[in-house]
């Protein structure tokens, strides 16, 4: 009897260590990993700096633009970048525009939608944006003539989101190579405007061009709707 006692707690003392081991080698579930603590939201409204005045009048603003550069904000928010870790970015908006705005970033910073970039003379395609004075953009359908009248961008009252994952579409077609696999709505990826994103931007009265009749502009985000 003592004996076989003897035996059991050997074999334990040799196969519970192993059987530890093993546990702790499979991956934890996605789901019950901490998630990434970010800081607290920031956000600051300022006059445009006068090294971004002229960096705007070279590339995003010229006279004859409806909106003066007097008019314009620098709009400073913290927001989630894809890699999942607090980032700070900056909007130039119009300064009526500027608080409504960043009720709506803080809405999106706490629910971890992520943002791919935010500089406000960028160019990489990928930059969420708000002012530049140009026309409104024709529909991608095949022989759209050019719109002839303002954007919102040009008065600073609009925001494109992710314009790579969220494109302008029209005729089941987009401008944008790197856009054409976000054509598919139904399957939702990180940076795809969703409910959560529409929700902060409707609290603030604003509208989304996703929901237009025909064509349709996934990123864009405007005061009046347009």
């Amino acid at each position: 009897m003592l004996a076989s006692i003897l035996r059991a707690r050997l074999l334990c003392l040799i196969a519970c260590p192993l059987a530890l081991v093993a546990l702790q080698s499979i991956p934890q579930p996605a789901a019950a990993r901490t998630p990434t603590r970010l800081p607290p939201f920031h956000s600051e409204i300022q006059s445009l700096p006068t090294p971004l005045q002229t960096g705007l009048a070279r590339r995003l603003w010229h006279p004859g633009c409806p909106t003066p550069l007097s008019q314009l904000r620098l709009l400073t928010v913290s927001y989630v970048g894809f890699d999942r870790q607090a980032h700070r970015g900056e909007l130039v908006v119009n300064a009526d525009a500027a608080r409504p705005l960043q009720s709506v970033f803080d809405r999106l910073y706490q629910q971890g939608f992520r943002i791919r970039e935010m500089h406000p003379l960028d160019s990489a395609g990928d930059d969420t944006a708000s002012f530049e004075c140009r026309d409104a953009v024709a529909s991608p359908c095949p022989g759209t003539p050019p719109t002839h009248s303002w954007s919102e961008h040009a008065y600073g009252e609009a925001v494109d989101i992710n314009p790579i994952e969220n494109p302008y579409t029209g005729c089941g077609r987009t401008r944008v190579g790197p856009s054409i696999p976000y054509l598919n709505r139904s399957h939702h990826r990180p940076g795809m405007v969703n409910s959560v994103v529409v929700g902060a931007f409707a609290s603030v009265g604003w509208g989304w061009g996703g929901s237009w009749f025909g064509t349709k502009d996934y990123m864009h985000f405007s005061a009046n709707g347009h």
